[in-house]
């Protein structure tokens, strides 16, 4: 693994948890910790997705070239994003419940990762893997946040629900398994290979929680509106 590669990711756990530290005793005090926790991780989806988008070398196939040498700006950006993922599972261990799916999410990613930029290999297919999983994170988390800032159970927060399960299915359910299926059959390292197909599990988990979450939401919601 290149040596500037090291210190960016060293740096980027660095400044994620400054970030934490600074909205947790500075900006914002009184709110709970995973509040704090996923306001940096909004932050770090927003750029994560920008990084990505910056990073493509080829807008007219997004995934090419396969199995291809990584650029020195995709590297950056999954460095930035190994970074981030290494400062939020051990933050997550601190929160008052840890999930078990959650961890087994950020070692599957961090392993992919750091596979990818030691190869130095498969960045194409990594850098779409991101926009795919980061894209329906800052819905994700305004879930979350809506609920703590006291919108629990309303039109907002059910907006919010919608949205995230529609963009989370477009993107790991639609376009997760196609990007599973090039990074399988590309000449890829195993392990990145492996990975693919463990987050991709990973996705299809999560993919199922969410219809049972969706499906119960509505029918609380019309059950709610009929009694009116």
């Amino acid at each position: 693994m290149e040596d500037y590669v090291v210190k960016l990711m060293v740096f980027s756990v660095a400044a994620w948890s400054t970030l934490f530290v600074a909205i947790r005793r500075i900006a914002f005090p009184k709110r709970s910790f995973d509040f704090c926790n996923r306001l940096v991780s909004t932050a770090h989806a927003f750029l994560a997705v920008s990084l990505a988008f910056s990073s493509i070398q080829d807008w007219s196939c997004p995934v090419c070239p396969l199995g291809s040498k990584s650029s020195p700006k995709q590297m950056q950006t999954l460095a930035v994003t190994v970074g981030y993922l290494i400062y939020d599972l051990v933050c997550c261990q601190f929160d008052k419940q840890v999930k078990l799916d959650n961890t087994v999410h950020h070692l599957v990613s961090i392993t992919g990762l750091v596979a990818g930029l030691v190869y130095q290999r498969c960045g194409s297919e990594m850098v779409a893997a991101l926009c795919i999983t980061e894209i329906s994170s800052p819905f994700l988390h305004s879930r979350e946040l809506l609920k703590e800032l006291g919108y629990r159970n309303t039109d907002l927060n059910l907006a919010a629900d919608i949205a995230f399960a529609v963009i989370f299915t477009l993107a790991r359910m639609i376009g997760g398994p196609y990007l599973t299926y090039v990074t399988l059959t590309a000449s890829n390292p195993y392990l990145i290979k492996a990975m693919a197909l463990g987050l991709q599990l990973v996705s299809g988990f999560w993919f199922y929680k969410i219809v049972r979450m969706i499906i119960f939401k509505l029918s609380t919601r019309s059950s709610s509106i009929k009694k009116q």
